[in-house]
C-alpha cells in the first residue's frame, strides 16, 4: 500500500469510470435494439425499469436450491427442460405471457399442436386407423416400429389387434380399437403408475410424437440421434393431420392459441409432401387443396368473435432438402401452380430436414436457379425464405449454407445458428436488409447449445442483426403448449442482462418488419405494414401500463 500513497487513485478511477461508460454506451450504439431504446415512452421505460427489478429478483430467489439435498445446481438459463415448470410459476412469465409478440415468422405447421390434443381428437374422429410394419407385442416394437395413421371410411377384417402376436404388418385397426386393449403394462415409466389401457396408449403414442424431457438432456448423443427421432415424427402425425376434418380443427386450434398468445400473425410452413384425404370418403385431395382449406379457416377464424383482431397468416411451400432432384423440381413446379390458384395464401419458398446431413444450397443450386426463372416464366412472386446455418460447423458446406442463402436472394435466415461466426455475412445481412429468425428452445433440444446461456443470439443482436424470435416446433420439442411463443421470450429475457423488456419489444418490432404480409414486400414499410405495426405501437403502450400498474410497488423495492 506505501507504493500508492504518491498516486493520486480517486482521480484516475474518476478517469478511468469516465471514458468506461463512453466505451460501454459506445458499443450500445451497435446493437440492434439502440433505437427502440431510445424511442421508448416514459412509461414503456418504467416498465422495463420493473421487470428488470423482478427479473433480478428471481435470480436471486427462485433459481436457487430449496434445500441442501437437492440434486444439480438451479439458476438462470439452466437447460430448458429442467427449467420450464418453474418458470411458468413465475411474475417474469406473467408478464411475458401479457407481452403483445406481434409476428411468428419461424413455425412448421405439423409441429405446433400439443400432441395429446391431437391424439384426443384422432380417438374422437370416426375412420382414423392405425398400421404397423410390425406387431406391437414387445417393449422394443413399441419404442421402433414404424406406425403410421390414416383414415379409413371401411375397416377390413384382419385375424388380431395391433397389439396382437396375430397382427399381420400394414392391417387397418381403428385407432379406437388400439387404445382400448392397448396393452399399458409394456410400455411403463418412471411416472406411469396405474393406467387403463387408453391412458397408457395415449403416453406412449405421446412418448413416440415428442422429444421426451429424457432425450432432450442427452447432450452427449450428438445432432444426428436427436434429428432422426425428431424427423420420424413427422411420418407418424401426418396421417392423422392431414385428414380434412381434422386438419381444419387443426389449423383453428392454432390461431387460437397463437392469438391468446399475443400473436397477431404468423408465416407458417408446411411441408408438402402430405396425402391430402377428403372428409367421409377419404379421398385423396391434390396438395393444393391444403392451401384453399388453410385459407379458408385463417378467414373463418378472423371473421369470429374470438378472432377480433387477429391479421391472418400466410403459408410458406417447404420441400425436403434431402430429395432427389425430380423430387424437388416436381414439388417446386406445384408450388407454382398452387401460387396461380391462391396468390395471397403462398408467401414463398423454403427447404427443410436436417441441414448437416441433407443436401447443401450450393448441391442444390441447378435446381433453385431453375426455379426462379420458372417462376419469372410464369409471372409470379415467390421469394427464399431459407434455413440456413442451423448447425455447430464452423467452414464446412453446411455452415456455408449461409453464402448461398445470401446470394440467392433470402428475405429472411431461419435459424442463423453459424451466423455469428461470419463477419463479412454479417455486414450483408445488414445491407441487404435481411431477418435472422431465431429460435432459441429448439436450438437447445436440438442440440446446438447446451442451454440458452451459450446461444448466439446475444452476439447477433450486439452487432446489430435484426432478429426476431420464434417457436419452430412447440408441439414436439417440450413446450407442451400449442404454439407457444412465450417460452422462448421468456428465455431470452431472463438469461441475457442486455435484452430486458426493451429488447423483447424491438425483437417483436422486428418481427412484425420482416411479416410476409400481404401486399408488400419483406422488411419494406408500406402497405399494411405500416397500419399494423400502428397497431402494435398501441397494443405495447397498453401493455406496459400494465406492468405499471400491476407491478409498480417494485419501484419503491
Amino acid at each position: 500500500m506505501a507504493d500508492l500513497i504518491d498516486i493520486d487513485i480517486e482521480k484516475q478511477t474518476s478517469e478511468h469510470l469516465k471514458e468506461r461508460e463512453a466505451l460501454v454506451a459506445k458499443e450500445k450504439e451497435l446493437r440492434h435494439d439502440y433505437k427502440f431504446r431510445k424511442s421508448l415512452s416514459p412509461t414503456a421505460k418504467r416498465a422495463a425499469a420493473i421487470v428488470s427489478r423482478i427479473r433480478q429478483h428471481e435470480a436471486e430467489t427462485v433459481w436457487t436450491k430449496e434445500t441442501v439435498e437437492e440434486e444439480g445446481d438451479v439458476y438462470p438459463g439452466m437447460m430448458f427442460t429442467l427449467a420450464k415448470d418453474r418458470m411458468e410459476k413465475t411474475e417474469l412469465w406473467r408478464i411475458v405471457k401479457k407481452m403483445p409478440k406481434g409476428c411468428l415468422l419461424h413455425a412448421h405447421l405439423e409441429a405446433m399442436v400439443d400432441m395429446e390434443w391431437l391424439f384426443n381428437v384422432a380417438l374422437n374422429t370416426p375412420g382414423i386407423h392405425m398400421y404397423s410394419d410390425i406387431p406391437l407385442t414387445t417393449p422394443k416394437a413399441l419404442e421402433k416400429a414404424d406406425i403410421q395413421f390414416t383414415y379409413s371410411a371401411t375397416t377390413p377384417k384382419v385375424a388380431g389387434g395391433l397389439c396382437s402376436p396375430q397382427y399381420e404388418p400394414g392391417s387397418l385397426i381403428p385407432v379406437t380399437e388400439v387404445a382400448d386393449s392397448f396393452p399399458a403394462n409394456l410400455f411403463l415409466t418412471a411416472h406411469s403408475g396405474n393406467k387403463t389401457s387408453r391412458e397408457g396408449f395415449l403416453e406412449w403414442i405421446i412418448s413416440r410424437t415428442t422429444i421426451t424431457a429424457e432425450e432432450s438432456l442427452k447432450h452427449h448423443e450428438g445432432i444426428n440421434m436427436i434429428w432422426a427421432k425428431f424427423q420420424s415424427i413427422f411420418l407418424v402425425i401426418q396421417g392423422v393431420i392431414y385428414y380434412e376434418p381434422i386438419y381444419r380443427q387443426f389449423v383453428r386450434h392454432i390461431l387460437q392459441h397463437l392469438h391468446q398468445d399475443g400473436i397477431l400473425w404468423v408465416d407458417l410452413r408446411i411441408a408438402f409432401l402430405m396425402t391430402f384425404q377428403a372428409a367421409e370418403t377419404g379421398a385423396i385431395l391434390p396438395r393444393s387443396d391444403v392451401v384453399r382449406v388453410s385459407s379458408e379457416v385463417i378467414e373463418d377464424y378472423k371473421s369470429s368473435p374470438e378472432g377480433t383482431g387477429f391479421w391472418g397468416a400466410r403459408v410458406i411451400w417447404t420441400t425436403i432438402r434431402r430429395f432427389d432432384q425430380e423430387t424437388i423440381i416436381a414439388s417446386m413446379k406445384e408450388c407454382v401452380e398452387t401460387k396461380k390458384l391462391y396468390p395471397d395464401a403462398i408467401a414463398g419458398f423454403d427447404l427443410v430436414g436436417q441441414e448437416d446431413l441433407g443436401r447443401t444450397h450450393l448441391e442444390l443450386l441447378p435446381e433453385l436457379l431453375w426455379f426462379k426463372e420458372y417462376c419469372k416464366q410464369h409471372r409470379v412472386d415467390i421469394p427464399f425464405f431459407f434455413h440456413a446455418g442451423e448447425t455447430l460447423g464452423d467452414g464446412d458446406g453446411t455452415d456455408e449454407n449461409l453464402f448461398d442463402a445470401i446470394l440467392l436472394g433470402t428475405k429472411r435466415i431461419g435459424h442463423g445458428f453459424s451466423l455469428h461466426k461470419h463477419p463479412h455475412l454479417i455486414s450483408l445481412v445488414k445491407q441487404n436488409n435481411i431477418c435472422v429468425e431465431v429460435c432459441p428452445v429448439s436450438n437447445e433440444i436440438l442440440r446446438l447449445t447446451s442451454s440458452i446461456l451459450s446461444h448466439s443470439l446475444p452476439a447477433m443482436l450486439a452487432q446489430g442483426v435484426p432478429v426476431s424470435l420464434n417457436n419452430d416446433d412447440p408441439g414436439i420439442l417440450g413446450q407442451k403448449t400449442t404454439g407457444s411463443m412465450t417460452h422462448d421470450y421468456w428465455q431470452v429475457l431472463q438469461a441475457f442482462d442486455n435484452v430486458g423488456l426493451e429488447g423483447l419489444g424491438d425483437l417483436a418490432l422486428t418481427g412484425m418488419k420482416f411479416a410476409a404480409f400481404e401486399g408488400g414486400e419483406v422488411g419494406v414499410m408500406e402497405g399494411p405494414r405500416v397500419k399494423r405495426m400502428e397497431e402494435w405501437w398501441k397494443m405495447w403502450e397498453v401493455f406496459c401500463e400494465w406492468v405499471v400498474a400491476e407491478f409498480g410497488h417494485w419501484e419503491r423495492k
